[in-house]
């Protein structure tokens, strides 16, 4: 069953990050096992994100790529998040800031100051998700930092692109 899994979703990864949905019509897996194998990835998540809560997010850029790996690489849908950090740079909070499409996720940069300034964040990173497996930046990503501006991370399947490492910004 696991082999099979495996084939059809195309990787181990993609197993534990498909849809509920799609792994309950998989003959031979049960709708316990479905939801079973969601939890374990829901527990990586939560696990990967307490190891981060108040620390500094910055001293470990291996870190922070991994856990926005673990959080949204394999979403089918683009999401934004915003990960705001004290004066230390320690997490005070990872929340999604939007939801769009496979190729889109609107972003308003005022609702991004006005939840950072709710949280009382210092700083923040901006990191978004290309479901298309191809993490190099659009107009519209790079016309988004600049309004924010620091660094927007794209994540994809297996890589990861920093308008800032790329001079972007």
């Amino acid at each position: 069953l696991a082999k099979h899994l495996i084939a059809q979703f195309g990787s181990f990864a993609a197993v534990f990050h498909a849809p509920i949905e799609d792994l309950a019509r998989v003959k031979g897996l049960t709708e316990s096992s479905a939801v079973a194998l969601k939890s374990i990835t829901a527990a990586a998540t939560h696990l990967t994100r307490a190891d981060l809560t108040g620390r500094p997010v910055l001293n470990s850029w291996q870190r922070l790529i991994d856990y926005c790996h673990i959080s949204m690489a394999h979403s089918v849908r683009e999401e934004l998040r915003v990960l705001f950090l004290n004066k230390k740079n320690e997490l005070i909070t990872d929340e999604v800031q939007g939801r769009g499409t496979v190729d889109h996720t609107p972003a308003y940069p005022r609702e991004i100051m006005k939840r950072a300034l709710e949280v009382g964040a210092t700083a923040l990173i901006l990191v978004h998700n290309h479901p298309s497996g191809d993490p190099k930046p659009s107009r519209e990503d790079i016309d988004l930092t600049r309004l924010v501006i620091e660094d927007h991370l794209i994540i994809a399947r297996k890589s990861y692109t920093s308008l800032k490492n790329e001079g972007l910004m």
